[in-house]
């Protein structure tokens, strides 16, 4: 059985029985469902305004690191010139207060950041 991707419309028309009344998405959401986006609840926005504030206070490189949280678990991607910044940002994050976990995703670039 093959399976094909369907559009919104189609979707709509074979799931609502009042398409006609129901809400339709912007193109920015749509876009973000495929992403798999989801909103951050305000305990978790919290955690990652302290997060970003112990980030912006180290005095570190962290321009080129972003920085996502789910419940109490902070995910960290990008890149850093030096390995001392490699093994310090985790750590920082790890010493803010609610962070339970950290997901590493560093990489360390020598002379600038990874395109």
């Amino acid at each position: 059985m093959s399976r094909t991707s369907r559009s919104y419309d189609e979707i709509t028309r074979a799931t609502v029985p009042e398409p006609d009344s129901s809400f339709r998405p912007t193109k920015e959401q749509e876009r973000q469902a495929f992403e798999g986006y989801r909103a951050m609840d305000d305990d978790e926005k919290a955690l990652h305004a302290r997060v970003m504030d112990a980030l912006r206070e180290s005095g570190m490189d962290w321009q080129n690191i972003s920085i996502e949280v789910d419940r109490d678990t902070v995910s960290v991607r990008g890149s850093v010139e030096d390995e001392q910044d490699l093994a310090r940002i985790p750590e920082l994050i790890r010493g803010v207060d609610g962070v339970g976990e950290v997901v590493d995703r560093i990489v360390v670039v020598p002379g600038g950041a990874a395109d």
